[in-house]
């Protein structure tokens, strides 16, 4: 295990290690306290009692212990710190390896296991401390469910991921030469997933095809995993290989013998019935990356919604007096890995705006992708100043709080100009699309897609939260140094 995943694993310990004491400690104290037994007790509290057991306990059988340590919390801490221990030390909690074979696509099973230990371990607690009988027992019963399903949410990225938005089982993947019938389709990394297409008898030696076909597929489809079945060719080309890992996308390859790579990169090799699995996944918002960032999104969209409520509401009903219905409008935009969503803005223009785009072509003085008009004659009157400044992309807020967009990514582009997308531009659709970017807080005004297309790929390479934190603090200062125009 890498220095990596010792910290990983020892973060989520001490963070479910707090949690579940402090849980456990208020919810014995708070609920689990039989109120008929109180009653009868005479002079006497439930805690003093369950104290008083333990003392005798501890000059019973553990007189080594302190004095200032016999009190219950206490006790739960070290029940708590124990029952972990025991819980890490089974495989299926820690680890789940995605490249095993699996034939269920519920956590059910999972929930069941993490249940009956749980239980089991708490009530010998009680029991041992003879605490049982002073206890509710309709309280206890919801209790044994409660830890389990907190257990199960943070027990790796991808429940807790899915709770966010973005479900694994919502995720699709295309193949190469896998037969419909191959075991391989029971991996747990296919399984979970929706296959989009099979590609069959593809030679993976002709790069430039496969490239192609994956690149075709790509803009066509939300596709979040590529597998490449090369049967006896244990070689692949330098340039499919430089296309796969800068793809930062999930990708795993197959092969009868240990396939030879040009390059040296981060990735796993795995052995299954006699083929060699090597699997890596360079997707950049993906497990805890991706719940930090949608936990900062959440929070700041909430926090957004509530401070521009009046500026919202305003614009709103400005627009409907000018122009009627719609004041918001739901435009079809392209986001995380060409999964396509309805983008909200305020109406700056006419309601037949984009029919009329094919006509004004002749006006486009920017590039074949981004279509932008100096003095556009759509524009309905004093809207120009919501688009300067930004305000007509405050309900963006909302796409960022369902989760269709971030506060900061590269800007959404309609389906049209993402099909002009050549393979090295795809790779802006592998981060969430955001509100501002380094884009905005550089060059607002420039019409050239390259410069784009420059700042979103120094985006995805070096994103890191304090990046976004950094971009997010840098945009209201942006707004005064220069005009804006939405897209």
């Amino acid at each position: 295990m890498r220095f990596g995943s010792y910290i990983k694993y020892s973060v989520r310990f001490l963070f479910l290690q707090t949690l579940l004491t402090l849980l456990t400690i208020n919810y014995l104290n708070a609920v689990l306290i039989s109120k008929e037994f109180c009653e009868q007790c005479v002079g006497n509290s439930f805690l003093l009692q369950i104290n008083n057991n333990l003392w005798e306990d501890r000059n019973r059988f553990f007189s080594f212990i302190p004095e200032q340590y016999i009190n219950i919390d206490i006790f739960a801490a070290v029940f708590i710190f124990v029952f972990l221990i025991i819980l890490y030390s089974t495989k299926f909690y820690t680890y789940v390896n995605e490249l095993s074979f699996s034939i269920d696509r519920n956590y059910l099973d999972e929930f069941i296991s993490i249940y009956l230990l749980w239980t089991t371990t708490f009530i010998i607690f009680l029991t041992m401390f003879r605490v049982s009988h002073l206890i509710s027992r309709g309280y206890l019963f919801i209790f044994t469910f409660i830890v389990p399903l907190i257990l199960l949410l943070f027990r790796n990225s991808e429940f807790l991921s899915s709770v966010l938005g973005r479900s694994v089982t919502n995720e699709n993947s295309i193949t190469f030469n896998l037969e419909d019938d191959s075991i391989f389709r029971n991996l747990r990394i296919l399984t979970f997933r929706n296959t989009l297409k099979n590609f069959s008898n593809i030679d993976l030696v002709d790069s430039e095809k496969v490239i192609a076909l994956i690149d075709a597929e790509n803009k066509k489809n939300n596709v979040n995993l590529i597998v490449l079945n090369f049967n006896s060719t244990n070689r692949i080309s330098e340039k499919l290989e430089s296309f796969l890992v800068n793809l930062n996308k999930k990708v795993l390859i197959i092969s009868k013998d240990e396939m030879i790579f040009n390059n040296y990169f981060l990735k796993r090799d795995e052995s299954v019935s006699n083929f060699n699995l090597t699997y890596f996944n360079n997707d950049i918002q993906y497990g805890s990356k991706y719940i930090i960032k949608r936990i900062l999104d959440i929070s700041l969209s909430v926090f957004g919604l509530l401070f521009f409520s009046p500026i919202l509401l305003g614009i709103y009903t400005y627009i409907r007096f000018i122009d009627g219905n719609p004041s918001i409008i739901k435009q079809n935009r392209v986001g995380l890995h060409g999964k396509q969503f309805k983008m909200y803005k305020f109406r700056t223009m006419k309601n037949n705006a984009h029919e009329l785009r094919d006509n004004l072509q002749e006006l486009n003085k920017n590039d074949d992708v981004i279509f932008k008009i100096e003095n556009d004659p759509r524009l309905l009157k004093g809207t120009l100043q919501l688009r300067n400044w930004s305000l007509d992309e405050l309900p963006q807020l909302i796409n960022v709080l369902l989760g269709n967009m971030s506060i900061v990514g590269p800007r959404p582009l309609f389906e049209e100009d993402t099909k002009l997308f050549s393979e090295k531009y795809m790779r802006r659709l592998n981060v969430l699309p955001g509100i501002t970017g380094l884009l905005q807080i550089n060059e607002r005004n420039t019409s050239e897609f390259e410069t784009w297309y420059k700042y979103d790929i120094e985006y995805i390479e070096n994103w890191t939260l304090y990046l976004d934190l950094k971009i997010i603090l840098k945009t209201p200062f942006s707004l005064f140094k220069s005009k804006t125009k939405g897209i």
